[in-house]
Order: C-alpha cells, then structure tokens, then sequence
C-alpha cells in the first residue's frame, strides 16, 4: 500500500483526496521509483482546484515533478539503487504523477540526480527552477551578455523568477524583480535583484513601442506583463515566455520585433529533449547553492498539499513549496 493525492471527477464534480492505494494500481511503467518529494507548481494548483482544464484523464495522481529512488528498471539506462529527478513530460496530466509514495514511469523522462543535490533540494528547484534555467540557457544562447544591460525578471517572487534571479546574478547580469509584493524586497535583493519594479508598471495596457530599458526578460507572467516587456526591450534584445500567470493572451504589437529586432523564444520545459534537460541541470548544480535552496522553499505533507495548492493560485506563496510524501 501507498499513499497518495488522488483527483476525480465525475458529473458532480470533482474530488481531491489522499487515498491510501494498493500497488497493482499504479500505471504502467518501465521504471518505479520510490518517491522521496514532489514540489507544488503552478500547473499542479490548477490541476488541485479544477480552475482550468489540466488533467486529461481520471483519476489522476498530480504533481510534475518528483525525485526519489529506483526500485525496480526493465528499461536499460536505470538500476535499481539509481537516484533519479522527473520534470514534465505530462506527468500529472496524462499519466500519475508525483504526488504519492510511488511512481511507474518511463524511463525516458527522467534524468540522473545532480550528486550535488539532495532530493528535497531537487524538489526545492523542481519544475520552476529548471524552467528557470532553460530560460538563462536561451538568453545566452542568443548572445545576451552582461555588458548590455539589465535583465528583467517578472513575476519575481514565485519559483521561476527566483532561481532565475539566483542564476543570472551567478552569471554576472544586473537583475531587475518585477513583483507586486512590496513585503518580499528584501527577500529579493537576498537571490541578487538590484532594481524591484513594481508589477503595476508592466500589467496594464501599454505602448507597443516604450523607451527601451531591457537586455533581457525571463517572463512567466504573459499577457500585458509579456507585451510590455517585449516594448521596453532594447534593440537587439530577448525576451523569453515561459508563463501565463496573468493570462494566455499576448495583446502586442510586431513594433519591437520588426523595429529593434527584438527576438521572443517560447521556453517550453515539458517536452523538452533529454540534452536540454541536462544542460539544464547542468547550470543548476554548478551556479545554484544547495544551501541557498532553504531561503526559496517551503515544506508541507502530501496532505497539506491540497491546501496549499489553493494558496498558491491565490498569489500568497513565496518561492517553492516541497511536498515531503512520506508525511
């Protein structure tokens, strides 16, 4: 037996619950891991509280993310005893994810556990912190340099944006926050933010062409936040969306695309190929310090996390929750 956060729905609605599950219930999988924590993220909150349209099957174990230990492999890059991290691949939508005890995977979606990072500060990175990294990867990439300006990092203080600060400053950029949390500057100006805007400044409708100001954007926030960003990015610049905080919508203009060149990469952490990944966590054990993972998490119980998924989509979370699933 296992425990686990299950969802389900029928037509009265919709159930979430810790269950305790037999194990010829898990789903099929070439791999199984014994699960020490999953993190709580955005798509995961939508999924708990049922706001959009998340998980495509029934009933669902949530959560997207999940390291632990191999405990049984058909598939051959994993062995028992294997320290393993998954990220996406649609775990928690389509197939059961880590919100339990255990897991049946496929052992093509995970990924070695950097030795320099225990689970739970896997977890503590998760889903948001490796996002964050393909993000700087896709800056750098494009030939964005510390010498040409600040970088804007929106919606700051959630996951994201707060290893995203921690990475970029390690990178030796500016970072300017974008929050609307007024409480957390000091907890900003900790990760390396020099500059905290205001969200209000970037939330409303705007120009399509605004004084320029940025090098770059890490944006996991959309709508007037993305389309503001994008006209008030300087010329040659980048801007990369991998959010939808505000909204799904992009109400902009082509004016900074056809008039200073400035590039959008779409950063999709999902699907991403397996070489993507690990560069990611490449990044994320040689620029990020295991110890500072304390002051961007938060823990709670594969129980509280249901709770805590109604906290988050209602913006009053900081930084990461983990969800220890063995309490």
């Amino acid at each position: 037996m296992f425990k686990a956060v299950v969802i389900e729905k029928d037509e009265s609605g919709q159930r979430v619950a810790l269950q305790d599950l037999d194990a010829t219930a898990l789903p099929e999988g070439n791999v199984q891991i014994d699960v020490d924590y999953s993190s709580l993220n955005f798509k995961d909150a939508l999924a708990i509280t049922g706001k959009s349209p998340v998980v495509r099957k029934f009933p669902m174990v949530p959560g997207i993310d999940l390291a632990g230990t191999v405990t049984f492999s058909s598939h051959a890059r994993w062995s028992q005893g294997d320290r393993v991290v998954l990220n996406g691949w649609g775990v928690g939508e389509t197939h059961w994810g880590g919100f339990a005890q255990r897991a049946s995977l496929d052992g093509d979606w995970l990924v070695p556990l950097p030795d320099v990072f225990t689970p739970r500060q896997a977890m503590a990175i998760g889903t948001a912190g490796y996002t964050a990294s393909l993000c700087v990867e896709g800056l750098l990439n494009n030939g964005v340099r510390p010498d040409q300006g600040e970088i804007l990092v929106t919606g700051a203080t959630g996951g994201v944006g707060s290893v995203a600060i921690a990475l970029l400053t390690k990178a030796g950029f500016t970072v300017a926050a974008s929050t609307g949390k007024s409480s957390e500057v000091t907890y900003l100006k900790e990760l390396g933010a020099t500059t905290i805007i205001d969200r209000e400044e970037l939330s409303a409708k705007g120009k399509p062409l605004q004084k320029e100001r940025w090098a770059g954007v890490v944006d996991s926030v959309g709508s007037f936040t993305l389309a503001n960003a994008c006209a008030q990015t300087r010329y040659g610049g980048t801007v990369t969306a991998c959010g939808l905080a505000q909204g799904m919508d992009f109400p902009a203009s082509v004016a900074p695309f056809i008039l200073r060149g400035v590039s959008l990469l779409g950063i999709d952490s999902v699907m991403a190929p397996t070489e993507r990944r690990l560069t990611a966590w490449t990044r994320l054990s040689n620029d990020l310090e295991p110890a500072a993972l304390d002051s961007i998490a938060a823990e709670v119980s594969l129980e509280e996390s249901i709770a805590a998924a109604g906290q988050l989509m209602d913006g009053t979370v900081r930084g990461r929750i983990i969800v220890d699933v063995n309490r």
